[in-house]
């Protein structure tokens, strides 16, 4: 009976490819919205992957990495005093503008760092070394800066070009690997005292405090102490992730905006595929009745029309979820559009796509469980 319930959905192309189509669209809406919000959020929180600390203080009001709220220089040395505090460094991080050599800027990430413990600076060089920060003007600059800022050129900077930041030159010495930043600037790396000669000149220009926990020390632990001491914030590296994330979702329309592409595709496949799959139903009741006729039980028929529907949303997932990861290959290639496709999110439509498949297979049901045998001789 399984078979031959797979043998009539196949039978009538027409409606099995719109059922496919139906199912493969929602599948590709869904999983690329998904998608694109965890890519937009991966990037509000691209300076921690780029400056990786344990524990973070800043000023008390700042909520997520992108606040900047200077501290006082002496508050580096206040956080270095709490019993389970292994070590503490300066950090400059703030948007610049870099001039280039044609006259226009372009809005770079600018990462001071400690001089002496280089604590914060780029984990993957590309070219260059870390060391090379303590030449005179010297920046170490991502991948995507050597493609932005060489615009003016016609081609990639390389190691020995140099740009302007504040009418100062920044000398490259070398080239990382970075995470893109939500405000799309290639992030540029110096020494914390130089950072403080590029960005104009204020009271207090310390933005963080980077920290580590002693060792057999609790982040967590230590963070509360830092808090209760000195009256800064004080996150872990995840607690601050998660903060950062979650102001973005409760301040901007970026939920809201992707929430609605992802529910557009939820709702308008339910009623293409709920309606097609109706008609499906409808077209082979004469069927469906001869097979009732032959003694097929109600409860046998409904097992085949939910066989038809979840064949059908396998398929129809299977195939948009494929589209989508060549999709995200083809736009990480790029690397100009947030995408991240986490685990969790074609499971999500996955779950999604088999709602629907009940649903649909629901309407057939109800029109199913009221046939009668008697329909196969009527005229």
């Amino acid at each position: 009976m399984f078979r031959l319930a797979l043998r009539m959905l196949f039978g009538d192309r027409a409606k099995y490819l719109m059922l496919i189509s139906g199912i493969m669209f929602a599948t590709i809406l869904m999983t690329q919205g998904g998608a694109l919000f965890c890519g937009v959020m991966s990037w509000t929180s691209s300076t921690l992957r780029n400056v990786r600390a344990e524990i973070w203080v800043a000023d008390p009001m700042v909520e997520q990495i992108g606040d900047n709220k200077p501290m006082r220089d002496t508050d580096v040395n206040r956080v270095r005093s709490i019993e389970g505090v292994a070590w503490a460094s300066p950090l400059f991080a703030g948007n610049m503008q870099a001039k280039l050599s044609d006259g226009s800027s372009t809005l770079v990430t600018l990462i001071g760092v400690d001089a002496t413990t280089l604590a914060g600076a780029p984990v993957h060089m590309v070219e260059g070394g870390l060391v090379d920060l303590r030449q005179p003007n010297s920046v170490i600059i991502d991948e995507y800066g050597t493609e932005r800022l060489g615009k003016a050129l016609g081609r990639k900077l390389h190691l020995g070009d140099s740009f302007e930041i504040n009418d100062r030159e920044a000398r490259i010495v070398g080239i990382c690997k970075a995470s893109r930043s939500f405000t799309g600037g290639p992030y540029v790396y110096t020494t914390y005292d130089r950072a403080v000669q590029y960005a104009p000149a204020q009271r207090k220009m310390l933005t963080f405090v980077i920290a580590g926990p002693t060792l057999g020390s609790d982040p967590a632990a230590v963070t509360a102490r830092i808090k209760a001491e000195t009256g800064l914030a004080a996150y872990t590296e995840t607690e601050f992730l998660w903060s950062t994330i979650w102001w973005y979702v409760v301040n901007t329309g970026i939920p809201i905006n992707i929430g609605t592409l992802v529910m557009l595709g939820f709702v308008v496949d339910i009623a293409i595929s709920g309606q097609t799959f109706y008609a499906f139903v409808l077209e082979n009741m004469r069927n469906l009745g001869a097979l009732k006729a032959m003694g097929a039980s109600t409860p046998t028929l409904c097992a085949m029309l939910i066989l038809q529907s979840v064949a059908v949303g396998l398929i129809g997932y299977g195939v948009g979820l494929g589209v989508v990861a060549l999709m995200g290959n083809m736009l990480l290639r790029l690397g100009k559009v947030p995408f991240l496709l986490l685990w969790q999110i074609p499971v999500a439509t996955l779950c999604a796509v088999l709602f629907i498949c009940v649903f649909s297979a629901l309407l057939g049901i109800w029109r199913v469980a009221r046939i009668e045998a008697a329909i196969v001789f009527r005229s």
